[in-house]
């Protein structure tokens, strides 16, 4: 037998082994478990180097332009409220580092995506009638937005942290949950504009102060109504958590918040869901509560291993990542260290942020995509199938950068080429290290990397246009075409400022086709449904096959759009398949290009809408 880090870790996990004297040394290089009191402080400094890229199989891509630019059009198209988020250049706690996530929410059901921006708080509060609220920004069609928050029902305060999205039931309106620092909310979108806070109604109120970070809707066992994943930070009370001064903490010699190292880590909850409008908290059940991993903050739900049945992953601040996989019993098990998604290709625990899935390289199986801390690379981890995966992040081409720090994240195509390309939205957790020359500044730019079509990434965020070079503190980050003209656009949330709107302007000319499923006898929204696009052959191009899923939550506390977009290149058409939760699989064949379809279990096209720059409002041009 041949040993690798991975054959002998899952060995491990799996049997008792008499172990040889190398096979000793090489566990020595594996990560060990923290000791059970740990010393307090902040996150550990990594020391990942930069890589150059690497030379792999010639890329029809590398020397050709772009084609795309991306510009900030926020404060034009009305998104006029300002995230505030802890202390603006100072922090005495880890609570006022996280900031806020963003959704791209069609809460309408117009078919144009309005933005939903969740806000935080200060330590010291604010004035009663003066606290910062979240916003709700209706799609105007034209371009610009408008804030109807008060109207909409939705202007809550407090530490908000996450959102996402679905329509828990079943009633035809997707729905918004919001995670916070304390009570989360569930609000049930009523169909008129207006929602209601449900959240006692639910069964949702918590019986103790819970640190909740990111969420995602899914039918974890298939019957057909949407459960609810809530994962959790830390175990916080600011009466009792350490001062940096007292406790010492400090990050390259500036004193900053304490942990998460040495602070009581959360546990992550799982609800199901009755059916009846209420939930139940099943974590201990499904054994959520037995697993080992903590300090988590962002979700990604898909089938990573292609069983038909809805998987967890979970980035973990600070250590290694969970990977829960469904038993399909109403059970999961973290299989994260067998599966090869943990740790870093060193064996390291890293203080992951954000995730994200997605098929890179076109083969047919999910991959996943991690931000970390400075001084470490973000994480690419490359689908072998079965529930196994490779760590791809230098082969890929993604250990050149090393030097920001990461929160929301996504696959997507931004010049519609058929490949998934990559960005991270970067900002430093810690404010005091701005006008320092120890480290990289607070507010970042962003790392945008174009899929080479070979298995690497070339990063081209130099040649991408103000909107990826403009320094911001991101942190919550979607992605979706508010415009519909048939490319991919950005929202980001940012710490004690006003978000970004990144539009996306493309000059490819090439195709694509958007997706929105309406389950019947799966959960409405189809959330967990898994699209096939296999384009037809043209004179101009070769036929080539895509898969997506439709997600809820994911990136960083974030929501993308629910409509499923896929790159055509230059194809005119494609063949659509559906395999829905409930496990009925529909085919739609010789769908024309640059169209929405809203495609209904059982295989009714329930609308089709023309979209593109020929039905693109001039004023969303500048």
């Amino acid at each position: 037998m041949t040993w690798s880090r991975r054959t002998f870790l899952t060995s491990l996990s799996r049997t008792a082994l008499v172990l040889s004297l190398e096979d000793v040394l090489s566990l020595a290089q594996a990560p060990q478990t923290p000791p059970s009191t740990p010393q307090i402080g902040p996150r550990p400094t990594y020391d990942a180097k930069p890589r150059p890229a690497p030379k792999g199989p010639p890329s029809p891509v590398i020397g050709t332009p772009l084609g795309v630019t991306f510009v900030d059009v926020a404060k034009q198209c009305g998104l006029n409220a300002k995230t505030i988020y802890g202390g603006e250049h100072k922090n005495r706690y880890l609570l006022e580092t996280t900031g806020c996530g963003v959704a791209f929410f069609d809460y309408d059901h117009d078919d144009w995506l309005d933005i939903f921006l969740v806000n935080g708080s200060r330590i010291e509060g604010f004035p009663k009638g003066q606290e910062p609220v979240s916003h709700l920004f209706k799609n105007n069609r034209d371009g610009t937005f408008t804030d109807v928050t008060a109207k909409a029902g939705l202007a809550h305060t407090g530490w908000g942290q996450g959102c996402c999205v679905g329509d828990y039931n079943n009633d035809g309106w997707n729905d918004l949950f919001v995670t916070c620092y304390g009570q989360n909310v569930l609000y049930r979108n009523n169909g008129d504009g207006t929602f209601t806070d449900v959240t006692a109604k639910a069964g949702l109120t918590q019986s103790k102060t819970r640190w909740n970070t990111g969420c995602a809707f899914l039918d974890y066992d298939r019957d057909g109504n949407l459960d609810l994943f809530v994962a959790n930070y830390i175990d916080f009370d600011i009466k009792t958590a350490p001062l940096p001064e007292a406790a010492g903490c400090a990050y390259k010699g500036i004193q900053v918040a304490c942990g998460p190292p040495g602070l009581q880590g959360g546990k992550n909850i799982l609800y199901r869901n009755n059916g009846d409008g209420t939930f139940t908290d099943v974590s201990e059940k499904s054994g959520m509560l037995d697993t080992i991993g903590t300090y988590a903050l962002s979700v990604a739900v898909s089938d990573l291993d292609g069983d038909g049945w809805p998987d967890i992953y979970v980035a973990n601040d600070s250590t290694a990542a969970t990977f829960y996989q469904n038993q399909k019993d109403g059970t999961f098990k973290d299989v994260a260290i067998e599966s090869g998604i943990a740790y870093s290709p060193d064996g390291k625990p890293q203080a992951g942020m954000g995730v994200s899935v997605g098929d890179f390289n076109r083969d047919g199986m999910l991959d996943i995509v991690k931000t970390n801390f400075a001084g470490d690379t973000d994480s690419l981890y490359l689908n072998l199938g079965g529930g196994n995966f490779d760590d791809h992040t230098y082969l890929s081409g993604l250990g050149v950068n090393t030097r920001f720090l990461g929160w929301g994240v996504g696959f997507f195509d931004m010049d519609n080429d058929g490949w998934p390309d990559l960005l991270m939205s970067n900002g430093h957790v810690y404010p005091e290290v701005e006008g320092t020359n120890v480290d990289a500044p607070y507010a970042q730019h962003k790392y945008l990397y174009r899929n080479l079509r070979n298995g690497q990434f070339e990063e081209v965020t130099a040649e991408a246009g103000p909107g990826i070079n403009a320094t911001a503190a991101a942190r919550g980050t979607a992605f979706g075409d508010f415009d519909n003209d048939g490319d991919i656009d950005i929202a980001v949330n940012c710490v004690n400022s006003y978000p970004q709107l990144i539009r996306c302007d493309s000059t490819t000319g090439r195709n694509w086709i958007k997706i929105r499923t309406v389950g019947t006898k799966s959960n409405r929204t189809g959330i967990g449904a898994r699209i096939t696009v296999t384009t037809q052959p043209t004179p101009e191009s070769k036929p080539f096959v895509q898969i997506d899923e439709v997600r809820s939550g994911g990136s960083y506390f974030s929501q993308n759009d629910l409509r499923i977009h896929f790159g055509l290149d230059r194809a005119t058409k494609a063949d659509i398949e559906v395999r829905w939760p409930s496990g009925a699989t529909d085919k739609l064949p010789a769908l024309a290009a640059n169209n929405l379809y809203v495609i209904q279990e059982g295989g009714k096209l329930l609308k089709t809408v023309p979209m593109g720059s020929a039905t693109k409002p001039a004023a969303t041009k500048s």
